[in-house]
């Protein structure tokens, strides 16, 4: 049976969908899980027949239109929504790829006036591309590696770092496949996605889920060495100079017991960097 990406995301989107929450009937056992594809169909709008052959690869060209209504019907958010049209063709066509990404100097010079606040410019593929002495310290507990996903996956103690390891690590995975999807021909994200996928089962367990979130506003709790349990609100901007790129910043809660705890780590890693 013939196959694609957009296939396969199809496929995996509506198995996660359980028809009681949209309001479909539910009668004696069924085969699959999640949502029929008879199902999706009638909520897309469409034949049962037509959307068979977009999850099998032999349709290939969906209108924006047909896009749209799938969207609707397996309810995606804005993450998905662009994802399904770069797997459609229809997204924007993207700039050429440089051979390698590096931080632009003014904001490594901004982060370094944050004092207070951890902060990291993250490539395509999470690699670490710079970060300020706070965000440095942060991330202590990450010594094998530079990329954060590699990192999530493969760093023993990344368990222990992140109590809820497994939340982390799908969203790092959906991230990823997020990126992949925007430039697939991107030979750092090839080579982390291969990497990991001989490397590590849980990667390949998450990565099958055809997940997609790109990282906005959120709690991260991190069990740091030094300081003890830390919860960060982690905000993620767009380097409008580097499309690809991601400039993330951590803060605690004013007056909170991490407050307290990342001024700590801050005073330590300014002693860190005295001469």
């Amino acid at each position: 049976m013939a196959s694609s990406s957009l296939g396969d995301y199809l496929r995996s989107t509506r198995a996660r969908l359980a028809p009681e929450a949209l309001g479909l009937p539910v009668h004696g056992h069924r085969r699959v899980t999640g949502l029929r594809r008879e199902e999706v169909a009638m909520l897309a709008g469409m034949s049962a027949d037509y959307y068979t052959r977009l999850e099998q690869g032999r349709e290939t060209r969906p209108s924006a239109q047909v896009l749209d209504a799938l969207a609707a019907a397996l309810r995606l958010d804005d993450d998905g929504r662009v994802h399904l049209y770069r797997l459609a063709g229809l997204g924007p066509r993207p700039a050429a790829v440089a051979p390698d990404e590096h931080a632009d100097p003014s904001l490594v010079d901004l982060m370094g006036l944050w004092h207070g606040t951890p902060a990291m410019v993250l490539g395509r593929a999470y690699d670490v591309l710079a970060c300020n002495p706070l965000a440095e310290r942060l991330m202590r507990g990450f010594p094998l590696s530079r990329n954060l996903v590699l990192a999530v996956f493969l760093d023993p103690g990344a368990r222990s770092f992140y109590p809820d390891w497994e939340a982390v690590a799908a969203n790092t995975v959906d991230g990823l496949r997020l990126a992949e999807g925007a430039r697939p021909d991107h030979p750092r994200v090839r080579a982390v996605i291969e990497e990991l996928t001989e490397r590590s089962p849980d990667f390949v367990r998450l990565w099958r889920r055809h997940g997609v979130r790109g990282k906005r506003l959120e709690t991260k709790r991190m069990a740091h060495p030094e300081v003890g349990l830390l919860e960060l609100r982690l905000h993620a901007f767009d380097v409008r100079s580097a499309p690809g790129q991601e400039l993330v910043v951590y803060h605690a809660e004013p007056g909170s017991a991490t407050a307290d705890s990342l001024s700590l780590l801050g005073t330590l890693a300014a002693e860190a960097a005295r001469p």
